[in-house]
């Protein structure tokens, strides 16, 4: 019976497999980051040197354009207003940092703060004005409420855009309203609105002003919910343990060195009924190329037609 059984399953998958050519499918568009080893720029890539697999099942390829310089980019500069006021030395590194974005980057400023973002400078090509915009952390413990909630609502007011959408986060991670622990609703909702979005998130570790700041408990927890969200959406985290670094520049420099090795892949998903997150395993086949990628994508269900 349960050789039968077996035999009828595989005969059903190998009939659904047939059902579906592998050359059709849902237009689907995401980000993906290449580096080669020990950081060196990845060697130009085609649509021959990527595998998308769903489902264990290779999906075809349609496009991979290089995005900078060619692809519009709106990046959302978010700063934690409960972080450590020293933070006010790192200023000039994200100033420079945003003066360095090429022309046709827009580049918003925002504070994490009551669980929502004040935006200081909404998203401009003047990249002068938007570095002016950067200020103090206010400071004061656990002001930013949970810095997930912030996220996902500016993802939710965040209009669609033709070109990329990027987040780099300057925050200890950790969530006051939540507390720590293995799982974090706000969290996951901010993952999920962040991949179906096609949001990459990037976040540099800074510790957090009060008592919380001082928590190993809170810092441990802080710094795995940020390492969650960025490898989630296929961004990076940046830290240097629980103290805050001397200087946000080498962070900058390699995010930069990221944001350089950026393709819009477009592939062709599995069609399916309804409107849904799908996992997807997006490799590099060039040797000594690494790729960073969303562990979900959004795929348009049948219905949604």
């Amino acid at each position: 019976m349960i050789r039968t059984g077996l035999l009828v399953a595989a005969l059903a998958t190998s009939l659904c497999a047939k059902e579906i050519p592998p050359d059709t499918g849902v237009p689907v568009s995401v980000v993906i980051t290449a580096q080669g080893q020990h950081n060196a720029p990845a060697p130009p890539l085609t649509g021959n040197d990527i595998l998308v697999s769903q489902d264990k099942q290779h999906r075809p390829i349609t496009g991979l354009e290089p995005m900078r310089g060619t692809t519009g980019l709106q990046l959302w500069v978010l700063i934690d207003d409960g972080s450590n006021a020293n933070l006010g030395a790192q200023i000039s590194d994200l100033r420079r940092f945003i003066q360095s974005q090429p022309s046709n980057t827009e580049i918003g400023i925002g504070y994490l703060r009551n669980g929502s973002v004040e935006k200081l400078q909404p998203l401009t090509a003047d990249h002068d004005l938007a570095a002016r915009a950067i200020r103090l952390p206010s400071g004061p413990p656990g002001i930013s409420a949970s810095p997930y909630l912030a996220l996902s609502e500016l993802i939710h007011k965040w209009p669609a855009a033709s070109g990329a959408r990027e987040v780099l986060m300057v925050s200890s991670g950790i969530d006051p309203i939540y507390g720590s622990g293995p799982s974090n609703p706000y969290l996951d909702q901010a993952i999920h609105n962040a991949q179906r979005a096609g949001v990459v998130v990037y976040s540099i570790y800074y510790p957090s002003a009060g008592m919380l700041g001082r928590s190993n408990r809170q810092i441990f927890w802080g710094q795995n919910y940020l390492a969650q969200i960025s490898d989630e959406t296929g961004g990076a985290l940046y830290w240097l343990g629980a103290a805050p670094p001397p200087s946000l520049t080498p962070y900058l420099d390699d995010l930069n060195h990221r944001l350089n090795g950026q393709y819009l892949l477009t592939f062709l998903a599995r069609p399916e009924a309804k409107s849904a997150l799908q996992r997807v395993e997006i490799k590099a086949e060039t040797p000594h190329v690494s790729l960073a990628a969303p562990s979900q994508v959004y795929v348009p269900g049948e219905s949604a037609k």
